[in-house]
């Protein structure tokens, strides 16, 4: 009898340790999903990882007309904007803005070199750049100051959208390699950069 009563009191003493342990143990689960959850609104969200790779500048699409002006004691490139549909294509914006200057269009402060009645024979764009046809009054009239800065005002409006574009030079459609009397040498093609290291106005 004896035996019995030993043998109940430990099973009832195993099975409450049992008990204890699962209320223990649901109890620590219980504080460790709450305590998560309390903590959870309070994560940052990730901030988004930057591009590591540098995107390319966008072209300007407006299109600039390049004037000359004097303000200081040497002559300086002036650029305008141009007032055009974004809807034109590339030709269409840097035609528009080589006809612009070739009109002479001035201001009180902004004036041209290129003589007038030079006329815009042909513009297009390829895989090599811009290529230009004037009509031939553009190699007449003035001195070597003359042509450095006509020269620059066609090449700065004609690769006003892309800064780094080549463009081809064609009087009568026969390439530019010299302009003016005094033999001011044309590279085909020409570039900004080609001319601010050959060039000053």
């Amino acid at each position: 009898m004896q035996n019995n009563e030993r043998h109940n009191r430990s099973s009832t003493g195993f099975i409450a340790g049992i008990l204890a342990a699962m209320l223990t143990t649901g109890t620590i689960t219980t504080w460790w999903a709450i305590h998560t959850l309390s903590n959870s609104t309070d994560i940052t969200p990730p901030t988004p990882r930057e591009n590591p790779i540098s995107q390319p500048s966008a072209k300007n699409k407006q299109g600039q007309v390049y004037w000359l002006n004097s303000r200081s004691d040497r002559l300086q490139l002036q650029e305008s904007p141009l007032s055009i549909s974004k809807s034109l294509t590339d030709e269409d914006i840097l035609e528009t803005g080589v006809k612009e200057l070739l009109s002479g269009t001035e201001t009180a402060e902004n004036y041209t070199t290129i003589p007038p009645n030079t006329k815009l024979l042909s513009l297009k764009i390829d895989e090599e750049g811009v290529r230009i046809n004037l009509s031939s009054e553009f190699t007449t009239e003035g001195g070597s100051a003359s042509m450095t800065g006509r020269l620059a005002q066609l090449l700065y409006t004609a690769s006003s959208l892309d800064e780094k574009g080549q463009v081809w030079l064609s009087v009568e459609g026969e390439p530019l390699k010299v302009l003016g009397g005094e033999g001011l040498i044309v590279e085909q093609p020409m570039t900004r950069q080609w001319f601010e290291e050959n060039f000053e106005l």
